[in-house]
């Protein structure tokens, strides 16, 4: 009877699921707040929706520090260069939040200046529906976001609320 043998537990876990364990509960987001969204985004950190109970409480100006993008708001076309290198400067694993119409799909603005959704730029994991969406949706997604990032640390394609 080896090691392979015994069940994992806290004496006999893995290093990658301890790091796994921490990465899913010590998630750190990256602003990009582009229009009335993102004063729906500001709100997420004050104390009635409290992104704290998450993991989340710390948000990151820097991407080089952050896992998660929260792309809150219309993407215009001049913007969107902007956006796919704030995303490539994340470090992996990196997801990526969808808050509000605009960001999801364009919303109301079907013209050359608007991208049509964010996920023509960068891969998106949830997308968070509503025209602003409210805080109260907006922290649906970070319960989604800990059971995705959980065991494996790996997203498995987009996931709509």
């Amino acid at each position: 009877m080896g090691l392979e043998d015994l069940q994992h537990n806290f004496f006999t876990g893995r290093l990658e699921d301890l790091v796994s364990w921490a990465r899913t509960y010590s998630m750190w987001p990256a602003t990009f707040g582009l229009a009335c969204c993102a004063i729906e985004m500001m709100s997420l950190g004050a104390a009635d929706f409290d992104l704290a109970r998450f993991g989340m409480e710390v948000f990151r100006a820097s991407p080089r520090q952050a896992d998660l993008m929260i792309v809150a708001g219309r993407v215009s076309q001049k913007m969107a260069p902007v956006l796919r290198q704030v995303y490539d400067q994340m470090m992996e694993p990196k997801w990526v939040l969808s808050m509000g119409v605009c960001a999801s799909t364009g919303g109301m603005f079907n013209n050359y200046a608007i991208v049509q959704g964010v996920d023509q730029i960068v891969p998106v994991d949830v997308y968070a529906p509503g025209c602003p969406p409210p805080p109260r949706r907006s922290c649906t997604p970070s319960s989604r976001f800990t059971r995705r990032c959980g065991p494996t640390g790996s997203p498995a394609g987009p996931m709509p609320l």
